[in-house]
């Protein structure tokens, strides 16, 4: 998969793609990300890629003309047309669902934007999906690319060491995430769960599956109505929610 960040702040991503797991998959070629200036394709000749809102107001706005030929200039040179993706606090929320839905697609472009925002103009032209990360507010979009660059590059295969590290994930099946420990077996007066030290797998697994589901009850009903449950599951949720 190819990941194309259109930004003003090319340093300011690349510092973090070039960490940890995703700058090692960088590497091995996993997966291709770049970070594609927008300054590139402004007509200014002082680089400006922004101006005062017409009708008055605080801040500067994006101009169209520079976003419009940086994505133009993507499309020739990969010879496709990526999906382009527009950060903004108007967008959809992320979800893993559609976190895992554009880990299928071959070319994503990720749109940040800064300032008061965009044109509109030229989101009326390009059409992007727009994906927020949340109902609040950043100085720019770089974050929430970066947080949409590494969701979807962990889904990848050969990111990660095994499918297993994500699906058993908060999210990922429709739950919140089992707790989890490690050595020692006791802090501070606190003990590992003793089913975790029985070695019996099938009983971790049910117990795990369970803690699962009383997290996600008690934390993120919401969640539940659309988790896949078996009447298995129904039963132990029916139990602790009736205690």
């Amino acid at each position: 998969m190819r990941i194309d960040i259109l930004t003003l702040f090319c340093d300011m991503c690349s510092s973090v793609l070039g960490e940890n797991i995703i700058g090692r998959a960088r590497q091995a070629g996993k997966v291709e990300i770049n970070c594609v200036d927008i300054r590139n394709y402004t007509n200014d000749k002082h680089r400006r890629v922004d101006d005062k809102p017409y009708g008055g107001g605080m801040g500067m706005i994006m101009q169209a003309q520079p976003i419009y030929d940086c994505y133009q200039a993507l499309c020739e040179e990969t010879k496709t047309k990526p999906h382009l993706i527009y950060m903004t606090p108007q967008g959809k929320t992320l979800t893993q669902q559609r976190v895992k839905e554009l880990a299928k697609l071959d070319n994503i472009a990720i749109l940040c934007g800064h300032y008061e925002g965009v044109d509109e103009r030229v989101i009326e032209e390009l059409q992007p999906e727009e994906i927020s990360i949340g109902d609040y507010v950043l100085t720019g979009g770089e974050l929430p690319a970066l947080i949409l660059a590494d969701s979807i590059s962990r889904m990848l295969d050969g990111v990660l060491s095994n499918s297993e590290c994500f699906e058993e994930e908060s999210h990922f099946n429709g739950l919140l995430e089992y707790p989890q420990y490690t050595h020692p077996a006791v802090w501070k007066n606190r003990e590992v769960p003793e089913v975790l030290l029985s070695g019996h797998h099938e009983n971790v697994d049910k117990w795990r599956r369970q803690q699962a589901l009383s997290r996600t009850l008690k934390r993120r009903p919401d969640m539940l109505e659309d988790a896949q449950l078996t009447k298995e599951d129904i039963d132990f949720l029916a139990s602790i929610d009736n205690e």
